[in-house]
């Protein structure tokens, strides 16, 4: 099946901060297609969030910077246009919570995207009540937002951000910030938006092994540029696997089978769930002793 029409197109791009000595994006050429789910993982540094911010529309109108090349979202050049005139089809969600949560009150903060794009204020309460639902804050309209927990906060910014209902939802690390719960909490909501197909979702995330469970592509990016883009099986197995996901954590099964392949051990299919992994190689061990107990 031939794949659906672009959505996000990123050709040779190329940002550096002010008075930074080097570009924080270096020739950075990246395509994501309508209903697709990509993950982008790389360490600490490596231009993530950067490429979060270019791709919304921030870049060079929010945050300045010296930048060549080109982004387009939904056909929109975004660089050489204000984010507002592509700001209701697309949303990015932060790693801290507190940084993008305006209002007071659940319901102000909902409302403030809406408001800004002069929306009737009964297809504000109606999506309101939608969204709230749909990321398990049903019955905290009225609550303020301070009084909310970690979890809680990042679940009102995500449904603040499906409020425009985008058609490509951004995520920049948006579990960093959050205890075990927390994170499980968002992880269920981005794999009910996953299931829902209905949105283009764009994930920056450490937790790989999640990750690599809803995500349809994994792209690497180190030291401004993308060193990788597959799917998370190829990205992450194979010999060369380290090298290309440097800094970066593997999922549990990469990791597991990788340290296999160094000692004399017979061959295990690759695989990047762990419960499949220990099911192969205990097979692989029954076989091994019911020939050694045959011979």
């Amino acid at each position: 099946m031939a794949p659906a029409d672009p959505v996000l197109e990123v050709d040779d791009l190329w940002f550096r901060y002010p008075a930074a000595d080097r570009p924080t994006l270096r020739g950075i050429d990246l395509t994501v297609h309508r209903g697709e789910f990509v993950g982008i993982v790389g360490r600490s540094g490596a231009g993530k969030s950067t490429l979060c911010q270019a791709i919304a529309g921030l870049i060079p109108h929010s945050t300045p910077g010296e930048v060549e090349g080109g982004v387009r979202v939904l056909g929109a050049d975004v660089l050489a246009q204000h984010r507002l005139d592509v700001g209701a089809r697309i949303s990015l969600v932060l790693q801290d919570p507190e940084a993008q949560i305006i209002g007071m009150t659940v319901a102000e903060d909902l409302a403030f995207g809406p408001e800004n794009y002069e929306m009737d204020p009964d297809e504000i309460r109606r999506r309101s009540v939608g969204c709230l639902e749909r990321v398990g804050l049903t019955g905290l309209m009225d609550r303020d937002t301070y009084a909310l927990s970690g979890g809680q906060k990042q679940r009102l910014a995500i449904a603040s951000a499906l409020m425009m209902e985008p058609e490509i939802l951004v995520l920049d690390e948006p579990t960093s910030e959050l205890d075990p719960l927390g994170k499980d909490q968002v992880f269920e909501i981005v794999s009910e938006l996953r299931a829902a197909a209905d949105t283009t979702i764009i994930m920056v995330e450490h937790e790989v092994d999640r990750l690599v469970r809803l995500a349809d592509r994994i792209v690497v990016v180190d030291e401004g540029r993308v060193v990788a883009d597959d799917a998370p099986l190829a990205v992450f197995t194979g010999p060369d696997v380290l090298h290309r996901v440097r800094g970066e954590r593997l999922p549990s099964a990469a990791e597991l089978l990788g340290r296999l392949a160094e000692v004399p051990f017979p061959p295990v299919e690759p695989t990047l769930d762990l419960p499949t992994a220990l099911d192969r190689i205990g097979a692989r061990l029954h076989t091994a002793n019911t020939g050694s107990a045959v011979s």
